[in-house]
């Protein structure tokens, strides 16, 4: 007879799955308000709704982050669940803006969100004087509560709005982009290090219109936390993968961890180490219209920045002598 043994942090584990609690929260919270319409606290939804509208596009002008929901208890069980930490190279000079390429996308970021959405790791004692924003799907915020809740731990919209307002408004704002993003997300397997990058430059080119700072992260054991069941692409899941992916811009994928019980399979991540280790920036001129030519120049020498700084954290953290970034 097996037992059920209840993991030592049992009250963070919905946690752990945090973007499909986003989905789950929208399934739950909208109804709940529709049915607050009808009754008598009516003008509770009423007057938020209100605000709603009024706040519209607080999250493409700066957000509205708050320190006490960073501090929350909680997120020190999420990093002491793997566990989670953030090493820094070098410093990051308050004077200057960063825009920060985050790197393995993984299936559930772990590592970023837990580093730059929160202060369990102390972002703020490790890069005193930097106020980090990690970008996400848009339409999140335009769900009613969890727009605010996002904004209040400092996630911004991956939107150009958003981030051309990030990096023009004073100094000292770092933002993070999952470059790889979606496409990324559904390639990722324990022990690879493929990276969909080859193609994206936009976020080279914002660096360049508004003079931020480049900064390569690496998140070494972010793709260790799940297995994933990949399809092939003529299989009927891997199209629905596809129309999914159109139709939300967000992902949905066949997943599996650990569960309860020692070496049983579930939808709990495994406790692998999750380290984040950011890399020393990249200067880069502030040029209102960059070239293709310069936009492909620095491009470049990002991607070089980013296989340096893996080769030099790779034994280290798990990896290979022999094992090598690739770019897709």
């Amino acid at each position: 007879m097996h037992c059920f043994k209840q993991p030592k942090h049992f009250q963070s584990l919905m946690l752990l799955h945090w973007p499909l609690s986003y989905l789950a929260l929208f399934w739950i919270i909208q109804p709940l308000i529709v049915y607050l319409l009808f009754t008598s606290l009516w003008p509770l939804p009423a007057l938020y709704f209100a605000w709603y509208f009024l706040d519209w596009k607080t999250p493409e002008q700066g957000g509205r982050r708050s320190t006490w929901v960073r501090n929350w208890g909680v997120w020190t069980y999420i990093r002491d669940y793997f566990p989670i930490k953030i090493v820094k190279t070098k410093d990051l000079p308050p004077e200057h803006n960063y825009l920060m390429g985050v790197h393995p996308h993984g299936l559930l970021t772990f590592g970023a969100f837990c580093n730059f959405c929160t202060e369990a790791t102390g972002f703020s004692k490790i890069f005193p004087g930097i106020t980090p924003h990690l970008a996400t799907l848009s339409w999140f915020f335009k769900i009613p509560l969890i727009r605010d809740y996002l904004m209040a731990k400092g996630v911004c919209s991956v939107s150009q709005p958003a981030i051309d307002y990030l990096l023009s408004h004073g100094t000292g704002n770092l933002v993070g982009i999952v470059v790889g993003g979606v496409g990324e997300a559904l390639q990722s397997v324990p022990n690879t290090t493929t990276l969909i990058l080859q193609k994206r430059k936009g976020f080279v080119r914002s660096a360049l219109q508004h003079g931020a700072h480049l900064v390569p992260t690496f998140t070494f054991g972010e793709t260790e936390a799940y297995d994933q069941v990949l399809f092939h692409e003529d299989s009927c899941m891997y199209k629905f993968q596809s129309y999914f992916r159109r139709l939300l811009g967000f992902y949905f994928c066949v997943l599996y961890g650990r569960g309860f019980r020692e070496g049983s399979t579930g939808l709990l991540p495994y406790r692998v180490p999750i380290t984040t280790v950011v890399g020393e920036p990249l200067a880069l001129p502030k040029i209102e219209k960059p070239s293709q030519e310069m936009v492909d120049q620095y491009h470049t020498l990002y991607m070089d920045a980013l296989c340096t700084l893996f080769d030099q954290h790779k034994a280290q953290y798990g990896f290979s002598g022999t094992q090598k970034l690739l770019f897709l």
